[in-house]
C-alpha cells in the first residue's frame, strides 16, 4: 500500500484528507513544516501532500528542503492550498512542488494526480 504524508496544520482539513485516502493509502501527518521533514526523512513516503501556509517553516520552504535531499527529491510533492493566485501555483512549483491544487479539494482532481504520481486509482 503506497503511504501519504499529509502535511495541513488545520486540524479539521488534516482529518478530511485522512479519512478520504485512509481506504486505500497508509497516511502519515505532519501539522507543520519541520514535522513534515522530519517525518519524510524517518518514513520516506511515497508521496507528500502539501499545504504551503504551514507554522515553524512554510511549505515553500519545507518543499525546498525536502527536494534538494538527495534521499527525498524523488518523492512526489502535491501542494493542496487557499493560494489560488496565478503567481502562487508558479512559486509553488518554483519551490519544488510537482502539483498544484487549490482549496475547497475537488475530491476527483486529487485522485486523478495521485493517479498519476502513485499509478493507482481506487474504487470509489
Amino acid at each position: 500500500m503506497n503511504r501519504i504524508l499529509v502535511v495541513e496544520d488545520d486540524e479539521f482539513n488534516r482529518d478530511l484528507l485522512t479519512q478520504l485516502l485512509e481506504d486505500d493509502y497508509e497516511i502519515l501527518a505532519a501539522d507543520d513544516g519541520a514535522t513534515c521533514i522530519e517525518v519524510a526523512e524517518r518514513e520516506r513516503p511515497d508521496l507528500i501532500i502539501m499545504d504551503l501556509s504551514l507554522p515553524v517553516i512554510d511549505g515553500w520552504e519545507a518543499t525546498r528542503r525536502i527536494k534538494m535531499d538527495e534521499s527525498l527529491k524523488s518523492i512526489p510533492i502535491i501542494a493542496i492550498t487557499a493560494h489560488t493566485m496565478p503567481q502562487d501555483e508558479k512559486k509553488a512549483r518554483d519551490a519544488g512542488c510537482d502539483d498544484y491544487i487549490t482549496k475547497p479539494i475537488n475530491e476527483a482532481l486529487l485522485f486523478e494526480k495521485l493517479r498519476q504520481f502513485l499509478g493507482y486509482t481506487p474504487a470509489k
